[in-house]
């Protein structure tokens, strides 16, 4: 079985921990492509996959984009084009989705997961866009439908967490150069009272291993057929 991550830092795997080399851990057998890239958003995404076409052999495809549409509104610097409201999000998130479903025989969108631990109006964004994602996937025969948003508010919602959110660049770049193993991600996680993300947005352990458990879901049943 071949499986493509396609996304942004969160699939990339940095800054933070990696759910992509926790998965590749837990099955050894299939082959995992990672295609996460730092800051994309949708319509750099949709850039990028008209420019560079995919192989044409997936046999399942994960789809995890969006919350730069929202974060990159908060940094200082934008470093990729973000849409202007709901409805383009939606028209660009379609093309890239036509894009998708050109190379993989199923595909699993995914809503982005949180801005801040705290349920802030950021998260209220991302809940629109996790709408808009389910309501494109259920259009589509071949498409499965993962709330990681739901996921991630959930296990929150039984948690005592902080308001911190990380919005300087020189922050985060920081965060990409000197917090690379697990453990130290963890550590800096703790000491910013966070339980799932290292600065609000990028995963620590805990977020990771969510990620990893709800990727396998489909896995995992993909692997029975």
């Amino acid at each position: 079985m071949k499986i493509a991550c396609i996304g942004d830092s969160l699939t990339e795997g940095r800054p933070g921990v990696s759910f992509f080399n926790i998965l590749k851990k837990k099955y050894p057998d299939i082959r995992f492509v990672n295609l996460g890239k730092g800051g994309e958003t949708v319509k750099s995404l949709h850039t990028r996959l008209s420019k560079n076409k995919l192989d044409q052999d997936y046999d399942l495809a994960f789809l995890w984009i969006g919350v730069n549409d929202i974060y990159s509104k908060l940094l200082k610097v934008q470093a990729q084009p973000i849409t202007r409201n709901s409805e383009e999000f939606q028209e660009f998130y379609e093309q890239v989705l036509e894009l998708v479903s050109q190379s993989s025989k199923k595909i699993v969108v995914v809503s982005p997961a949180v801005i801040g631990e705290n349920i802030n109006s950021s998260n209220r964004g991302l809940l629109n866009l996790s709408m808009i994602i389910k309501e494109i996937s259920q259009e589509h025969k071949n498409v499965i439908f993962i709330d990681l948003h739901q996921a991630f508010t959930e296990h929150l919602d039984t948690l005592h967490t902080t308001d911190y959110l990380s919005t300087g660049l020189g922050r985060l770049v920081k965060d990409v150069f000197f917090y690379r193993s697990p453990k130290r991600v963890d550590r800096l996680a703790a000491e910013r009272g966070l339980h799932l993300t290292v600065d609000g947005v990028h995963l620590n352990s805990n977020g990771a291993l969510i990620v990893v458990n709800e990727y396998g879901k489909v896995i995992d049943q993909a692997l029975t057929k």
